[in-house]
């Protein structure tokens, strides 16, 4: 496809992120035709390193496999003062600069803001941070496990008296890099139309705490306090039955039916004089528990027939396998498959927003740490000598991706 045809074709970002959210925000900006560079150490990102459940690749593992596509690879020692004033001369022709460091690391490095926007006004630089810039938990870990237990979210599921359950996905760290990446395609439009850059923040407190503004709002405005029940409703804010149940051979999800057809349906008599508005809040745990109990007695398929025929909303409870393989899934093409130099064949979720003209594709896979160091700096204007000159000083590192495929294949034919 003509890269021009894309929706941020020639917008350039310097992707100075790591771990999740920062990644992710850059990820998607590529996705859109960014020339989206990942400007790391020369001896790799961290999450290069940290291996997501246990998974290792041939050289690139899978957590940074998947949040790095359509990404160059430039490896340079900003703590040295050539790897910094380098990093600089590709400042002033970028579009967007970001940052996920712990805050006041980027002062330290002298790519703050202030120091940025002096030599390039027009640039958008978004910082992500835990907490915040500033406050009294600005040095806290803003990791995403102990966002997801400030959040107050996870008080709003489960049994009273037992531990919460966390998300089964990195929640707060995907929401906050969605906001991230929300917030640079605003700000470029706002330069669009003024001329001006500008520094974006997003934090992850506020990123998790903004999401729930219908359950928040209902205790702020409403004034109705987060109460969990003695069965494991599923949202203290929504009425019973709401949640997951066993049936015979597995599980299902059952939401909010009406209280008298979901009586007629499972069997259940004293549903039939229940008010959906009333007793569904008021005798919450009797009708999740009477419900649990009378769903054992079918499969799965047999309570998805039924409810579905009558208008109940109700749907399978799935393991990644199920997902995966399931006929819409395959139907909207939610996942991508292609090959990587290293890694060969890759399947891994695809594109959420699909444009009719401007439609996103894998133009490259996760780089190899440094594979495009030489390409990027004589995009810049450093000459093959000057170049040749840094990778000898160690500056910056550089990786053939032809010496690499070779290796891979004689580890390959060696198995």
């Amino acid at each position: 496809m003509d890269k021009k045809r894309n929706i941020l074709s020639g917008y350039r970002v310097l992707d100075c992120s790591i771990a999740m959210a920062g990644p992710l925000a850059a990820q998607r900006l590529g996705d859109l035709g960014a020339d989206v560079v990942k400007v790391e150490p020369v001896t790799g990102e961290w999450q290069r390193h940290t291996a997501a459940g246990g998974i290792t690749g041939n050289k690139v593992n899978v957590s940074f496999l998947s949040l790095n596509r359509n990404k160059r690879s430039l490896a340079v020692d900003l703590k040295n003062t050539e790897g910094k004033a380098l990093l600089m001369e590709l400042v002033k022709t970028a579009d967007v600069f970001l940052q996920n460091y712990r805050p006041g690391v980027a002062k330290r490095l002298g790519v703050d803001y202030e120091s940025l926007s002096a030599i390039n006004p027009r640039l958008i630089y978004l910082s992500i941070s835990g907490y915040g810039e500033t406050g009294p938990y600005v040095q806290r870990p803003g990791q995403d496990l102990l966002l997801q237990g400030m959040s107050g979210a996870m008080l709003s599921a489960g049994r009273e008296g037992e531990a919460p359950t966390p998300a089964g996905q990195y929640l707060v760290d995907a929401i906050t890099g969605y906001t991230a990446f929300e917030g640079v395609l605003a700000a470029l439009l706002h330069r669009e139309r003024t001329g001006e850059g500008q520094l974006v923040q997003v934090n992850m407190l506020d990123a998790i705490t903004t999401i729930q503004m219908q359950e928040l709002s209902v205790f702020t405005v409403g004034g109705k306090p987060q109460t969990r029940s003695a069965e494991p409703h599923a949202h203290v804010y929504i009425r019973a039955p709401y949640g997951a149940f066993a049936t015979s051979d597995g599980f299902i999800i059952v939401a909010f039916p009406p209280l008298k057809l979901l009586g007629e349906l499972i069997g259940e008599p004293s549903f039939l004089d229940m008010e959906d508005e009333t007793d569904s809040w008021s005798r919450r745990d009797e009708i999740f528990a009477k419900t649990r109990a009378r769903l054992t007695a079918r499969t799965s398929a047999e309570w998805l027939e039924l409810f579905n025929a009558a208008g109940v909303w109700a749907g399978p409870v799935y393991g990644y396998a199920d997902l995966v393989n399931d006929p819409q899934i395959k139907h909207n093409g939610t996942f991508v498959e292609y090959d990587h130099p290293t890694e060969g064949r890759v399947k891994t979720p695809g594109f959420p927003i699909r444009f009719s003209k401007t439609p996103s594709e894998v133009e490259r896979g996760a780089p190899l740490t440094g594979e495009h160091t030489r390409e990027v700096l004589e995009a810049a204007g450093f000459t093959a000598e000057a170049i040749d000159r840094l990778l000898a000083a160690g500056v910056v590192a550089a990786t053939e991706p032809e010496a690499e495929e070779e290796e891979v294949r004689a580890c390959a034919t060696a198995r």
